[in-house]
């Protein structure tokens, strides 16, 4: 289940990399969340045997990977061309995790599923701000 998590903020991480790439006048609004994204795949990864008896192992302080240089790896879903469908499939993709991830919690062990409660949340947070406008009062 865990392996299942990584993958798949891996795969939305493509997603936040396709869009920079293709709308780069999105990648500084966009850098944020996917740093978040990066550091809940690095928070899911299985510690290895060491670590988990490391204290202070397994800390997602200074683990998110910084967005790869060159061409993003490609992604299921293609990239819509507006800028405002990139913003609003991109949500639409945190808003699905988010929703899978909170259906998984039934099944999950008592630590995985705080953890998957916690990215869940953060997902359907990432959602509204990438359907809102920047700067915008309630």
């Amino acid at each position: 289940m865990r392996e299942s998590a990584v993958r798949e903020s891996e795969r939305l991480l493509e997603r936040y990399d396709a869009t920079s790439a293709a709308h780069p006048a999105l990648a500084a609004r966009l850098a944020p969340l996917r740093s978040a994204v990066a550091a809940h795949a690095a928070a899911l990864a299985p510690l290895p045997p060491t670590a988990a008896r490391t204290p202070g192992a397994g800390s997602a302080e200074g683990s998110a990977a910084p967005a790869p240089s060159g061409t993003p790896a490609a992604s299921a879903e293609p990239v819509p061309p507006k800028a405002e469908d990139a913003l609003t499939a991109l949500a639409d993709a945190e808003r699905s995790l988010a929703e899978a991830r909170t259906v998984a919690l039934g099944g999950a062990p008592g630590e995985l599923a705080r953890l998957l409660a916690s990215v869940a949340a953060c997902g359907a947070v990432h959602a509204h701000l990438l359907t809102s406008t920047p700067g915008a009062t309630p």
